[in-house]
């Protein structure tokens, strides 16, 4: 899996079609991916020690990997990666423009 946390992405596939947002974590055995402000569904959550209150809450499910696709933003669309070698080390690039990705700061 090319794709990091921290990647800009775009959904490719499926009902939030055409959303862009960033990737908040990844499930490598799954394969799937949880994007910020796509795929929100509502969870009803019984009052806890942690959330007195309980309630009706927001948040972002998790969408497969092959829904996704690396969003460049000078281009403003969807784009393929790839990993070549530089100076003994793997990097990834860019298949479009052939520009090396900064590395993301994982968590």
């Amino acid at each position: 899996m090319k794709l990091r946390v921290g990647d800009t992405v775009i959904v490719i596939a499926g009902s939030e079609k055409g959303k862009t947002g960033e990737i908040l974590s990844i499930d490598h055995k799954k394969e799937r991916v949880i994007v910020e402000g796509v795929n929100k569904v509502t969870k009803h959550v019984k009052p806890s020690q942690s959330d007195p209150d309980g309630g009706i809450v927001s948040k972002e499910a998790a969408i497969h990997v092959s829904n996704v696709a690396y969003y460049d933003e000078k281009a403003k669309k969807a784009v393929k990666l790839g990993y070549k070698f530089e100076d003994g080390k793997k990097v990834r690039f860019n298949k479009l423009t052939g520009k090396v990705l900064k590395e993301t700061k994982r968590k």
